[in-house]
């Protein structure tokens, strides 16, 4: 029998289930503050930078969302990328280790795919992390989704993202990507940056949240 999670959060288990133990944490998702909505011009990047404008990204919250909406490249067939920063933005080349996995589906219904694409992925590399490819520079084209970071502050462990993104590309395919991974470091993550592999972003915005 199906249960929802309000229904599992309030029934007793134990005597139902044969269940043994607390049910504890069901259905209280943390709450999601805007920190700051940053919208492309014609630029060469978005940075997200702490202490800058507003923008926090430090031990005021554990978890950090970036949410990007229809980023549109002036440039066809480039590649969505991110990379982050231990010092403040002046340099974007923190040492990662990722996995890089796509779904496709052509508009034709002819071509549906799952494919771990070794080709976009890093190991223990500083480049800037690839976060779909083939962008479509049409005007009725441009990619969106999100990227996770977590505990970008601390100065004990490594800084774990994942991120989604749904991208109909040169070719009119739909892709899903998915992509995990760390940032190799001990230092804190003071600053996030995103680009396209070539040209500049044309229009869109990134805003970033805090989770509580």
């Amino acid at each position: 029998m199906a249960i929802s999670l309000a229904q599992a959060s309030s029934m007793d288990l134990s005597q139902d289930y044969n269940f043994t133990g607390t049910v504890t944490g069901m259905g209280t998702a943390g709450a999601m503050t805007l920190i700051k909505t940053l919208t492309a011009s014609s630029s060469s990047s978005l940075s997200f930078v702490n202490g800058s404008n507003g923008v926090v990204l430090d031990n005021t919250y554990k978890s950090y969302k970036f949410v990007f909406k229809n980023m549109h490249p002036s440039t066809d067939s480039v590649t969505f990328q991110f990379n982050g920063s231990t010092d403040s933005g002046s340099n974007y080349n923190v040492t990662k280790t990722t996995s890089y996995f796509e779904a496709s589906h052509n508009e034709a219904d002819t071509e549906a795919d799952l494919s771990y694409i070794t080709g976009n992925d890093l190991a223990q590399s500083t480049s800037y992390q690839d976060l779909t490819r083939f962008v479509s520079s049409d005007n009725d084209h441009a990619p969106s989704g999100e990227l996770w970071l977590f505990n970008p502050s601390s100065t004990t462990y490594v800084k774990h993202f994942i991120s989604t993104v749904s991208n109909t590309n040169i070719n009119d395919k739909l892709l899903n990507t998915f992509v995990g991974g760390y940032f190799n470091t001990t230092s804190a993550i003071n600053a996030v940056d995103f680009k396209f592999s070539g040209g500049t972003i044309d229009d869109g915005t990134i805003s970033l949240y805090g989770i509580s």
